[in-house]
């Protein structure tokens, strides 16, 4: 096949992969999805064979070109594989609503969900159906003509938007840099950390460190700088980036995009008859209204923000009497949180670092699931991969099966998006003859190797890759055969971080932290002493964490209802007159880098961090009373709510985890607040 892209059931081969594939094999795909659609319409089939899996393919198909290609533009950018994603995406979302909007094809699947044979069905194809014309009708397919047309070109541009808020978020990070040239200006900071710089600045042909804005780089001097004039100066370049302000002051602006973005929204909330964007979000989320997130965050606020307000004091009373700080400012509080952090618990997080280099992480990391569910991860040579970073592992049962798949690329590069994610490269597919695993990608930023020293990650990172690992572990335990609502496909956004969520906890024990460590000196385990220390410290300035979660969900939730005007900084100075403790400066520019809401699937959902919180929490109780590292718990979990995906609400899934619904205390006791607390 000379096009790459169009060997769907295949894994990716990266190494063949052009810029210049993309337009073909979306052409392509496309052409065969609306040769599908007009078989359907013009023969108008009552069965599901005939109906239904015809349509199934033809999207899985268009999907899997797109996983690919979205995938690199995320991991490997460049100028050409942008231009393409471009077009390409534009194409798509073209044709994802030309099918959409087809009021023949919604009445073909309508008709054969009121056949007899329909109805005999398993619960999974009759639920991916109905997923799909709830679908049909959220993409305007009741609408007259001229709406109809009016919201595939709301949704065509706002795409268009959300990818250049992305991209302009990526070039802003990439665009600003700083070359130190006297080491005294790093003190503060470890070796490694120095060595990141130094490599990042021989990687430019210059000589010093090279201070960027990706994150190890941020969190490096935010945490560890003793130089006042470097933390602000990297604060000050992170928290505008994209914006009107700062070092590119309307270079990248954003501030343009966010309000077409906004005025876009709200504009197709009504065309499909709701409210605002928020109603129209939570149609298809756990949360019955607005009016009821609202109250659980500030609630939630209302509990936290007498800790917070208390910690800030804190971190007042110990800059003053300790490091001649009399007025703290944002840009001082990460490096006095962890000067007190140090004082009080005696943790030094350059000491714990040296205890998880990333392949003792990842040995840990593979046992841990050995151990839990009983699966094994065997590393393939013989599977193209995009960059030296990224890895592939067969995910093997007990049996030596094959049952799934997995991309892992852990470290920060130019070019690559900031954060980290799961992302669905391949589905499980049981069709005929055809017969695929699931496969997915794991995706994190963490601090590069360098010719001296090893990649070294800190507890919190710890705790993102097993965050990560249980979005992964949703889609590779999937038993569902419908693509749709598979894995994560179609799952209630606001309890999508229940399974990752959940998987965090476990970087708490002291049996699982010690086996994912070794110092990259000796080999020693975590040292007993250490691991109390950091289980001390476990709810160190878990308030202001909170509130800072409070103050991001509830400037989602308050732009898109529009109540506050469209102003988003108007809308974040009175969230944070209500909210924070720490309030930045009037030039920081938080919302032009908000990839969660602008660039991302979590506009007007931003709250369900929180939200599935309340599902982890208590979720993992479960665990915790069947002595933690239990097989049969796991196997619980993973056959009620991992390998059920979409195929029943979560909330039926969860009480066939827990055996009822979940308890809010929990929630409260993570985070080291009592469930009275006032």
């Amino acid at each position: 096949m000379t096009n790459p892209l169009l060997d769907t059931l295949a894994l990716p081969r990266f190494g063949d992969i052009r810029p210049d594939h993309v337009a073909v094999a979306l052409d392509r795909a496309i052409a065969d999805h609306q040769a599908v659609v007009a078989t359907i319409v013009t023969t108008r089939p009552t069965s599901f064979e005939a109906a239904w899996l015809p349509l199934e393919r033809a999207d899985t198909a268009i999907v899997a070109v797109w996983s690919v290609v979205s995938h690199l533009h995320a991991v490997a950018d460049t100028a050409e594989l942008r231009a393409a994603f471009a077009v390409g995406q534009k194409r798509l979302v073209e044709n994802h609503f030309q099918v959409m909007q087809n009021r023949a094809l919604y009445e073909v699947l309508v008709a054969m969900t009121a056949t007899p044979d329909f109805a005999g069905r398993a619960q999974a194809d009759r639920v991916a159906v109905g997923h799909m014309i709830r679908d049909f009708t959220l993409s305007g397919v009741a609408l007259e003509t001229e709406d109809r047309a009016r919201f595939a070109k709301l949704s065509v541009e706002l795409t268009q938007l959300s990818t250049a808020f992305g991209n302009a978020v990526l070039d802003a990070t990439d665009a600003w840099s700083e070359v130190i040239e006297e080491e005294r200006l790093l003190t503060g900071l470890s070796e490694a950390d120095k060595a990141m710089f130094a490599n990042a600045a021989r990687a430019k042909g210059l000589s010093g460190w090279l201070v960027t804005l990706q994150m190890p780089s941020v969190n490096a001097v935010l945490t560890f700088a003793q130089d006042r004039g470097l933390r602000q100066r990297v604060y000050t370049a992170s928290g505008t980036r994209a914006s009107d302000q700062g070092p590119h002051a309307g270079r990248f602006d954003n501030s343009g995009r966010i309000a077409d973005i906004l005025e876009r929204r709200r504009e197709a909330a009504r065309l499909l008859g709701f409210l605002d964007p928020v109603e129209w979000s939570l149609a298809t989320k756990m949360a019955p209204d607005a009016g009821e997130v609202l109250v659980f965050l500030r609630n939630l606020a209302a509990r936290a923000k007498p800790a917070a307000e208390q910690e800030l004091a804190t971190l007042a009373d110990y800059a003053a009497a300790h490091l001649g700080l009399v007025e703290i400012q944002p840009w001082d509080v990460a490096y006095i949180a962890e000067q007190l952090r140090q004082a009080r618990y005696a943790i030094d997080e350059q000491e714990v670092r040296a205890y998880f280099p990333v392949e003792r992480v990842v040995a840990g990391w593979q046992r841990l699931l050995d151990r839990l569910f009983g699966i094994r991860l065997i590393a393939r040579a013989d599977v193209a991969v995009y960059h030296p970073d990224a890895c592939y592992y067969d995910v093997v049962d007990e049996a030596g099966s094959v049952f799934a798949g997995v991309y892992v690329d852990l470290h920060a590069r130019a070019g690559k998006r900031g954060g980290a994610w799961m992302a669905q490269a391949r589905p499980r597919l049981n069709d005929g003859n055809v017969q695929r695993v699931p496969v997915a990608y794991l995706v994190c930023n963490f601090a590069p190797r360098t010719e001296e020293h090893p990649s070294l990650l800190s507890h919190k990172e710890v705790v993102t890759f097993l965050h990560e690992t249980g979005h992964c572990l949703h889609h590779l335990f999937t038993r569902v055969d419908r693509p749709n609502i598979a894995g994560t496909n179609g799952f209630e956004w606001d309890a999508i971080e229940l399974p990752s969520q959940l998987m965090e906890d476990f970087a708490w024990d002291r049996t699982v932290l010690r086996d994912m460590s070794g110092h990259h000196n000796t080999g020693v385990p975590l040292p007993d002493v250490l691991f109390d220390k950091l289980v001390a410290a476990r709810h160190f300035l878990s308030g202001m964490s909170i509130v800072r979660q409070v103050e991001f969900s509830l400037f989602d939730l308050l732009l898109h209802l529009g109540t506050m005007g469209s102003d988003p900084m108007a809308v974040v100075e009175a969230v944070r007159d209500e909210i924070a403790v720490v309030h930045p400066p009037p030039w920081h520019r938080f919302p032009h880098a908000f990839t969660h809401i602008f660039a991302g699937g979590y506009a007007s959902g931003y709250y369900s961090y929180l939200w599935a919180e309340v599902l982890a929490a208590d979720g993992f109780q479960r665990f915790a009373e069947a002595g933690l590292i239990d097989r049969l718990t796991a196997m619980k979990f993973r056959e009620e709510v991992l390998a059920r995906g979409a195929s029943r609400p979560t909330a039926d899934s969860f009480r066939a985890f827990r055996g009822r619904d979940a308890d809010p205390a929990a929630m409260l006791i993570r985070h080291g607040l009592t469930a009275n607390a006032h």
